[in-house]
């Protein structure tokens, strides 16, 4: 019985899964597919006025000494992929599960430290169900929507429904910082939705860069001063748009616009990263 514990111990450490070590941050950009836009009006612009219409989507994964941080998980669950070709739902397509890209990169869901989306919309966290062993960092307002009496738009009923047993912590009102360094810090970016957010990454080489949640969906709602006509509360959105304005300028970081498909089309992908 000894002998057959041993070898039962020593098979399961032999397969154990363990992320890759890192000596600093890493900022690995995943592809989860793209939503078609046929009318802009949505977002006050009009076609003429813009150089793409459609917009990317955007998951992206921190690994820090520390642990990891997913931030934003997709449009479409990676379970609804048919067995070959992307998978669609709605106005959204994709043709990469987040675990394969995860893969690829040497992590898997399951070995995620933290997760975090930047607000409760459908096209930020189908895969929200893969990282129910994480921590998930919230605000308090967000997790009430998600469980609330009217849950947002879903790609399935039953989308985050495991996060509701998962560990969690409730974010402050202000900043958070995820690892304690400074180097990944989620900034409350209020109006999109109630307790929208975006996340500061402080890299070694490539330098800091803010990645925008739906604070910007195109960056002509910057040069032209558009809002979306759907905003929870626009002054809020406007008053957290001059924050984080003040903010990239004295920290020096670059918008990354997690929408703006040009730009996101020009990132490097995982298995590459940032660093």
């Amino acid at each position: 019985m000894r002998i057959l514990v041993t070898l039962v111990l020593a098979a399961s450490t032999m397969f154990a899964v363990e992320n890759p070590a890192v000596k600093s941050a890493r900022l690995y950009v995943f592809d989860c597919g793209r939503l078609k836009v046929v009318d802009p009006s949505r977002f006050n612009l009009k076609k003429e006025e813009m150089k793409t219409l459609d917009m990317s989507v955007g998951c992206y994964m921190i690994a820090h000494p520390k642990g990891t941080l997913l931030w934003d998980v997709g449009v479409i669950p990676d379970k609804n992929f048919p067995a070959s070709g992307p998978a669609s739902k709605l106005y959204a397509m994709s043709s990469k599960t987040l675990k394969s890209q995860m893969a690829a990169a040497g992590y898997q869901p399951e070995s995620a430290t933290y997760l975090a989306m930047s607000h409760a919309h459908w096209d930020h966290l189908a895969n929200a169900n893969e990282f129910a062993k994480a921590t998930w960092l919230t605000r308090k307002v967000e997790r009430d929507i998600l469980f609330g009496p009217n849950p947002p738009e879903r790609s399935t009923p039953d989308e985050y429904d495991a996060l509701k047993n998962s560990k969690s912590v409730t974010l402050p009102e202000g900043d958070y910082d995820v690892f304690g360094d400074g180097s990944v810090v989620i900034k409350p970016a209020y109006g999109h939705t109630p307790g929208h957010s975006v996340l500061f990454v402080k890299l070694a080489k490539t330098g800091a860069v803010l990645l925008s949640g739906d604070l910007y969906h195109y960056p002509e709602e910057i040069t032209l001063e558009r809002y979306p006509t759907f905003e929870f509360n626009k002054q809020q959105t406007q008053q957290a748009r001059a924050n984080i304005q003040a903010f990239m300028k004295q920290s020096g970081a670059k918008l990354w616009i997690q929408h703006d498909l040009a730009a996101f089309e020009k990132l490097k992908k995982a298995p590459g990263y940032y660093e």
